[in-house]
């Protein structure tokens, strides 16, 4: 989470990169700039919060969002920890592609796991940009939310598979195969009880990674 600083040390930033960080740099996702803005604003942090985190340049870090610089690996590892995500979330295993910008195929995907409540996603989206972002998520058996939250989103999903519990404020709802939710601004924890996976179909406005 933002609220965090990772401890651990980092390659020197501003060392130049490896060739196979250039390697590296050439499978992104094409969209680490514009997907950082995104997780930046999703989390109410100004750019100058971001920078400092990140021991950046406010100069650097705008150049990166606009898509005119690359962040060296060490910078986007560290923005990987901050933000709580996957290293790989900022990678790409397509490759480029004139329907990348429209289509994300079954192999593609970028995945997000969150050990401590056993909740996969998987982006459906192409990218953070535009006004949501679509999710697959995937509720381990027995897995739930350690804390409810509250969230300046608009949200609904629809349940694939298994059995999910939401619960909205006060009032509490079983979901099955089949059945769909919506909600805005309410306080939102989940459980999955049963003993299979609860695999849901997750829309989320704006994006909030």
């Amino acid at each position: 989470m933002l609220d965090k600083v990772p401890s651990s040390p980092l390659p020197d930033q501003k060392s130049r990169p490896s060739a196979l960080s250039q390697n590296m740099m050439m499978r992104s996702s094409g969209q680490i700039g514009h997907d950082i803005r995104v997780l930046r604003q999703s989390r109410g942090w100004t750019l100058t919060e971001l920078a400092d985190h990140l021991d950046r340049s406010i100069g650097w870090l705008s150049q990166v969002e606009r898509g005119t610089s690359e962040p060296l690996l060490a910078d986007i590892r560290k923005i990987a920890e901050l933000f709580s995500l996957p290293f790989s979330f900022f990678f790409s295993s397509s490759p480029e592609s004139e329907e990348n910008e429209h289509i994300v195929r079954a192999n593609s995907r970028r995945i997000m796991h969150d050990n401590a409540t056993d909740l996969r996603e998987e982006l459906l989206s192409p990218d953070l940009g535009g006004r949501f972002e679509m999710l697959r998520s995937v509720f381990g058996p027995g897995s739930r939310i350690t804390a409810p939250v509250t969230r300046e989103t608009e949200e609904a999903g629809y349940l694939i598979s298994g059995a999910l519990t939401l619960t909205l404020d006060d009032q509490t709802y079983d979901l099955k195969p089949g059945d769909s939710f919506r909600f805005a601004g309410e306080t939102m924890s989940w459980a999955n009880h049963g003993k299979e996976d609860a695999v849901v179909i997750w829309v989320i406005a704006p994006p909030i990674y």
